[in-house]
């Protein structure tokens, strides 16, 4: 019985010492948030393709480029008179934190003109930059341009869309 109570008590001995060898050990981090400069948009000028002519049996198409420029589509229906009239991309400034990138989206194409009870279709936005952006100090202009269809004898008049399309900017 002697013996049996000497192991037992080394037993007991073991785990008591055993448990002080295995102490607990912590450590301990901080958490930390940054908030950005969120990302806005401001519409700047609206589009514009300006002056364009139609021949009565033919129509085409006037792309209007980012930068501005027009040409026409081929298929020889639409010129582009020498008086151009008002010719613009649509313009944005895009503001937000330092130098983060955003993506480039647009809602509402194609958008139908109208003049009176005539209709075009603006279709195929492209944007410059093309599909994300990079802020410089924050800002950045985005300008869009876009495809005009002209119709064969499309009626003259000064035609506008009755509701506008949208350009949206996330941060990546």
């Amino acid at each position: 019985m002697k013996t049996l109570t000497k192991i037992s008590a080394t037993a007991i001995l073991m785990i008591v010492f055993a448990s002080s060898v295995f102490a607990q050990s912590a450590a301990s981090a901080n958490a930390s948030a940054t908030i950005i400069t969120p990302i806005a948009i401001a519409q700047v000028t609206d589009m514009a393709f300006g002056n364009i002519a139609v021949q009565t049996g033919t129509g085409g198409t006037v792309i209007l480029a980012p930068a501005g420029t027009r040409t026409t589509g081929g298929g020889g229906g639409v010129t582009l008179p020498t008086v151009t009239g008002t010719v613009t991309a649509a313009s944005f400034n895009v503001t937000g934190s330092g130098v983060s990138t955003y993506s480039i989206a647009f809602t509402g194409f194609p958008l139908t003109i109208t003049s009176g009870l005539n209709t075009m279709l603006v279709s195929a936005p492209v944007s410059a930059p093309s599909g994300t952006g990079t802020l410089t100090a924050g800002a950045q202009t985005v300008t869009v341009g876009a495809t005009l269809t002209v119709a064969a004898a499309q009626p003259a008049g000064s035609y506008t869309s009755a509701t506008p399309f949208t350009v949206t900017v996330n941060y990546n």
